[in-house]
């Protein structure tokens, strides 16, 4: 017991030596991008309309190096290299790591994930999800934002904690919420924004610029005391100076900020005293039209015994947030308590109004965000099944075991031929000709 708590102190000690005080460990299924809630992976699905499905033949799962992990998983065309395969010019196998790259990326819970990662592990190893980082940059420079998401998602189901692919994640989430004006999507993105910057400093706690991001997502929440503790981290592990300057700036800004979150919080816990003497100096300074300040205040008042000065500042708030449902509460409360029948009608029905339009307009919202999904539902496919088709063996009769060329798959990966799907085909149409070598070089 002794040695073993030693051992954990000694541990504790060194990380604390290194600057890293969190100690936040999430679980794998808050963690894994497989296996964690997509909130935002019905905007991605639609682009899997581009995609069919089909079997590898056992000729090439024969002589592949992954061969085995291939067998009975459906693999991703585009359309238009179905027609590739008709006219026998065969498919790099780098162009099929790709298609599932972006089924991956697309929608990460697709039941064939796992298969996809231990086949692009096997074949290419770790440069396979530097490449889909690759990729999803170039596109993100491009102005293709949600190429460049389904990218980074998909390099996140090769790796779930890899350091890039969160940042750049997170980056790309919080440049598409800035750019819409769509309410349902900038809620989604925003959300996913935070807590993958989140996740990252919780994953990579002495990575710098993750604060920097993070403590942003908290001051566009009002959240300035996490705001600060995130940019305090950030100018603790950065060593951009021009950045640490920046956020410095930004720190003195949010000073007073962070009392009155500090004041409101007191309140919030019960210590109306303290939040009284925290938030009362701000009534003359800057912050004198900022409602919050006049409702907690207001609610520290009220459980204070102090009622005349509670309802001074609900009303104030009233006249900074005139629909502000909680202030009319509180006063609706108060002037029940003492009888007072006007305002108590008075109130009644302001928050009877207020409460109508809110509930029509969540009404309407949700008719909105039904609508939404119903378009995006009718824009993705119903994934098929993998189709088989018989082929014409001689065809094949005069392709020597080494007709193709390796040089387009790392790692040795073998290229050899596909079964593909016809489902389109007249029966007066002639028989195509068996797909050739895939990843045969172009020549």
């Amino acid at each position: 017991m002794i040695a073993g708590y030693s051992m954990s102190k000694e541990k504790r000690n060194i990380a604390q030596s290194m600057g890293i005080t969190r100690t936040v460990v999430r679980s794998r299924e808050e963690s894994d991008i497989q296996l964690r809630e997509d909130r935002v992976g019905k905007y991605f699905r639609k682009y899997l309309s581009r995609f069919v499905f089909v079997e590898f033949s056992e000729e090439f799962m024969a002589r592949s190096k992954a061969g085995d992990l291939m067998r009975g998983v459906p693999i991703p065309l585009r359309k238009k290299e179905i027609k590739e395969f008709a006219g026998g010019d065969g498919i790099p196998m780098l162009v099929i790591a790709e298609n599932m790259a972006w089924v991956m990326g697309c929608d990460p819970h697709f039941k064939h994930t796992k298969d996809y990662v231990a086949i692009l592990s096997k074949l290419y190893n770790y440069k396979i999800y530097e490449g889909m980082m690759k990729e999803g940059r170039d596109a993100a420079e491009r102005g293709d934002m949600d190429n460049a998401c389904i990218h980074f998602r998909a390099s996140l189901c090769m790796k779930y904690d890899y350091l890039h692919g969160m940042y750049s994640y997170a980056r790309a989430c919080r440049a598409m919420y800035l750019n819409s004006r769509n309410e349902e999507y900038v809620g989604r993105f925003k959300a996913e924004a935070l807590d993958w910057f989140e996740l990252l400093t919780e994953t990579h706690p002495r990575f710098a610029q993750g604060y920097y991001y993070l403590g942003y997502a908290y001051l566009n929440m009002g959240l300035y005391s996490k705001a600060e503790i995130s940019w305090k981290d950030f100018i603790r592990f950065s060593r951009n100076g021009k950045d640490k300057k920046e956020i410095r700036n930004r720190l003195m800004q949010i000073e007073e900020p962070v009392k009155i979150e500090n004041g409101c919080n007191q309140v919030m816990a019960g210590r109306y005293e303290e939040g009284i003497r925290i938030l009362e100096p701000f009534l003359g300074s800057r912050f004198n039209d900022w409602w919050p300040l006049y409702y907690y205040l207001g609610v520290a008042y009220e459980m204070t015994g102090e009622r005349s000065e509670a309802i001074s500042a609900f009303k104030k708030t009233l006249q900074l947030n005139g629909s502000h449902l909680e202030t009319m509460k509180e006063l609706l409360s108060i002037y029940e308590d003492d009888g007072d029948k006007a305002n108590i009608k008075k109130y009644s029905e302001k928050i009877e109004l207020i409460e109508t339009a809110m509930e029509e307009e969540r009404q309407q919202h949700l008719q909105e965000i039904e609508a939404e999904d119903k378009k995006l539902q009718e824009q993705e496919p119903q994934l098929m099944e993998p189709e088989h088709i018989d082929v014409d063996e001689s065809a094949d009769a005069g392709m020597s075991a080494d007709g193709a060329s390796g040089a387009d798959a790392p790692d040795g990966a073998d290229e050899s031929a596909t079964k593909t799907p016809d489902g389109t085909a007249k029966k007066d149409e002639e028989k195509k000709p068996m797909v050739k070598r895939l990843g045969k070089k172009n020549q």
